[in-house]
């Protein structure tokens, strides 16, 4: 344990090393063009970093050419892929090492991720700012630093979370690997110039135990996160339902006509020529997660089945149709749990959607459900964010700053164990046939919210960091 402790540490004197080395850098002439690039990075997959993409498309909204650095695993949304001002740049992802201990495969792994990342920030031309996502912070935080020495460039830290704490899941907080991480964070962390985080809490946070001074960015949603039309439900449906079972008609015989093209959710009226929500349809609930050690699953499921079991005793309740979204580790671990369940009124389903369907998904739900417990205590749920953007009512499990978005009997609800959450699914589905209840008023709420979108908020919050007077 206490060599791999070392080894990690003969890591970061390399970086140092290469620090220096940097330094020497600086006395050549600067590269011409670089006032107005900016390189974002990411050692994660860009497809599944959202708000990565979002500050590269504000960057380049505002004129700045933007070089997006991370793993190309997912299809990032469209409107990054359109850009002109935006270049992707893959950086390899390193899978299938698995030579000695899993201490040893990590410090390795570390090594060639440093060496990797540092050598492609070398290739890009010269920005005026990287801006780097923690976590994953190691060896990445350090290899920026690096890289900005190397440039004359400034470093943008864009806090999410701590790494230390999202590793003392598997590993407990006293681990020496944890304690290694927590070290370095902390130390390079003060090397940046500027700092962004993701609440107050973490401002705080920063300040007090890191003294790093950083500015609120709250998550917010883009443009495109709103409620989907009934027209775009029925077509997102429809091609849903060819892969998906719980998007397919239950009932053909009682659609509108009798023959009428249908979802379980929408069918078109042929005589009238629009689009219908189908009578006695389920109530659809969503939930999204990157399926971690930070999403306990386990709270729906048994949810889920309590929600049966009401059904089963005679509780008029609509049945459900549970959509949970994402990629992760954890994903074969949960369908296999899934597949145990043997459910008459629930339906249950885990597609990865492309990244232009999430939102009309988002949009077409009747509930959000969040299982996000933060590591640290101090990062909110996107998904949330992205929720209410859609005007969609959330129930989300307890954490400490949750309150910062979350804000209970008003937009959503917070419930602490499974119990809960299946006292609060029942609550608010008994009314799911009328049009008043808990969820409409949610709603019509989260509707009347002035809430700033993404882009009002970057303006206001990142563009005086670069110095912009647009």
């Amino acid at each position: 344990m206490a060599a791999g402790g070392g080894m990690l540490v003969a890591v970061i004197s390399v970086l140092a090393v290469a620090s220096v080395l940097a330094l020497l850098w600086r006395r050549r002439p600067a590269a011409a063009g670089g006032a107005a690039r900016v390189c974002v990075a990411v050692l994660g997959d860009l497809g599944r970093s959202p708000r990565m993409q979002y500050h590269a498309l504000s960057l380049a909204r505002h004129g700045h050419s933007v070089e997006l650095l991370g793993y190309l695993q997912s299809r990032p949304h469209g409107d990054v892929l359109r850009s002109e001002r935006i270049r992707l740049v893959p950086v390899a992802d390193l899978r299938g090492l698995r030579v000695g201990p899993k201490l040893f495969q990590y410090v390795i792994k570390v090594i060639v991720q440093a060496i990797q990342l540092l050598y492609t920030m070398m290739k890009i031309a010269q920005p005026s700012y990287i801006l780097l996502q923690n976590p994953p912070g190691l060896p990445g935080i350090a290899v920026a630093w690096v890289a900005c020495l190397f440039w004359r460039s400034k470093l943008i830290i864009d806090w999410h979370n701590y790494g230390y704490t999202i590793m003392s899941l598997n590993h407990g907080k006293n681990h020496p690997l944890v304690q290694i991480a927590k070290w370095y964070e902390k130390l390079f962390g003060r090397l940046s110039d500027y700092n962004l985080c993701v609440t107050n809490a973490m401002k705080e946070d920063l300040w007090v135990n890191c003294n790093i001074k950083a500015v609120t960015l709250y998550d917010k949603p883009a443009s495109y996160f709103r409620e989907t039309p009934l027209e775009l439900q029925h077509d997102l449906f429809m091609r849903l339902a060819k892969d998906y079972e719980p998007f397919k008609p239950q009932n053909i015989t009682e659609s509108v006509g009798g023959k009428a093209e249908s979802s379980a959710f929408t069918e078109m009226d042929e005589k009238k020529g629009h689009v219908v929500k189908t009578k006695g349809r389920p109530a659809l609930l969503v939930s999204s997660t990157s399926w971690t050690e930070d999403e306990d699953f386990s709270v729906l499921l048994k949810a889920l089945e309590d929600y049966e079991q009401f059904i089963n005793e005679g509780v008029k309740l609509p049945s459900l149709v549970c959509v949970i979204t994402g990629k992760g580790p954890l994903k074969d671990y949960y369908n296999g749990l899934i597949n145990k369940l043997h459910f008459k009124h629930i339906q249950i389903c885990t597609p990865w959607l492309e990244a232009e369907d999430y939102p009309l998904l988002l949009g077409s739900a009747d509930l959000g459900v969040c299982l996000h417990k933060s590591s640290s205590g101090l990062d909110l749920p996107m998904k949330v964010v992205d929720m209410f953007g859609c005007c969609l009512p959330v129930c989300a499990i307890y954490f400490e700053c949750l309150h910062e978005l979350v804000k209970h009997n008003e937009n959503g609800l917070i419930f602490r164990d499974a119990n809960e959450l299946t006292e609060q699914l029942k609550m608010l589905f008994s009314e799911f046939s009328t049009s008043g209840g808990k969820l409409h008023s949610f709603r019509e709420n989260l509707r009347e919210s002035k809430d700033l979108r993404w882009d009002d908020s970057w303006d206001q919050t990142v563009l005086p960091l670069l110095g912009q007077n647009e």
